[in-house]
């Protein structure tokens, strides 16, 4: 029998006080109550992610203008699209993309060189093409003198040459899209997750986000401050243990937690609590150093509506409030700007 993890006293707990309270501000932001939606003074003065992924600005963007938009394209084009989105993660990339192609970026633009064109004016238009968000392999794995020349080889040897589209289409499992990703340069074992993440919101692939999971840098850094002690478990088995035992762990300690209009936290989100609580320890509970000893960004409100659009298959976007969904067409996509907490 495995040797379970040993929990961090009062780090364990924070781990899903936290997550309980970054959830509660949440609802309250789409509420629309006022401002400050936590009495927590650490979620007030910095910056944290939402609770779960798709919340989140970029992943919602993500899910309703790349894996929902309503342009007409081929499945192999919206995979490749989505593939390129996350690697950039930057949504004003995507929109100058889209507007000097006139449509969404496909295999053709890909082909005729048309997308690295839209890449080198968006690229001047915003200053650069990549978000802080993820820190991308940096290696002129193909020989180009700069990353995103790099990353235009990388899609072409994917999408072109290697019709890496079908495979990931008859793929059986989430962990077969990882690893078809893995199998790249420039993909390393964080990003390949994540992507498949990014896939899996899409209708094209449908698997259990609890299947599979792969623990991020931040993530790590959070586990070792949540346990004194692994046992015999490796870091996705502690997440896997994390998803299992998440209706015990807020009924113990008294806390509300209805999750995503009643979806509970999946692999995903519990591998980016982790994160959460690394940051949030640095200022909760410095003691436990590690290599990040600060939090970097600020906390600042935005008063502007919230609208909200998650994958259809989840079955949740009727259960939002009133007014609250953001379908994927064009004027909603500018109604949606710079609106998420």
């Amino acid at each position: 029998m495995m040797k379970p993890p040993t929990p961090r006293d009062g780090t364990y707990e924070l781990y899903w006080r936290f997550a309980a309270e970054r959830q509660q501000a949440f609802m309250r932001r789409v509420d629309d109550a006022p401002w400050p939606w936590t009495n927590d003074p650490i979620l007030q003065e910095y910056k944290f992610c939402n609770v779960f992924r798709a919340s989140d600005r970029v992943s919602q963007y993500m899910i309703r203008d790349v894996c929902y938009h309503e342009e007409p394209c081929t499945p192999e084009d919206r995979l490749f699209q989505i593939v390129a989105f996350r690697t950039f993660s930057k949504i004003e990339t995507w929109q100058s993309v889209r507007s000097f192609l006139g449509h969404y970026p496909t295999l053709d633009d890909l082909a005729n060189g048309t997308f690295t064109k839209a890449l080198e004016q968006a690229k001047t238009d915003n200053g650069g093409l990549y978000t802080g968000a993820f820190i991308l392999c940096a290696s002129d794995a193909y020989g180009q003198r700069s990353k995103h020349l790099n990353h235009v080889e990388l899609f072409r040897h994917m999408f072109l040459r290697e019709d890496l589209a079908a495979r990931m289409l008859e793929a059986k499992s989430l962990r077969e899209i990882y690893e078809l990703l893995h199998t790249y340069p420039l993909m390393g074992d964080f990003m390949s997750y994540q992507v498949s993440i990014d896939l899996n919101y899409s209708a094209l692939i449908n698997f259990s986000e609890d299947e599979f999971t792969q623990a991020g840098p931040g993530a790590l850094r959070g586990i070792k401050k949540v346990f004194e002690d692994l046992g015999d478990y490796r870091p996705a088995d502690v997440i896997k243990w994390m998803v299992d035992n998440q209706e015990l762990e807020f009924k113990k300690l008294d806390l509300t937690f209805d999750g995503l209009w009643g979806r509970p936290l999946h692999a995903i989100d519990c591998q980016g609590l982790f994160c959460e609580t690394d940051k949030y320890c640095r200022e909760a509970r410095p003691e436990l150093a590690s290599a990040r000893k600060r939090i970097k960004a600020r906390f600042s409100a935005n008063s502007r509506p919230m609208q909200l659009f998650f994958p259809p298959k989840w079955g949740i976007n009727d259960k939002l409030p009133l007014g609250y969904v953001l379908g994927n067409s064009e004027a909603a996509r500018e109604t949606a700007q710079d609106t998420l907490f």
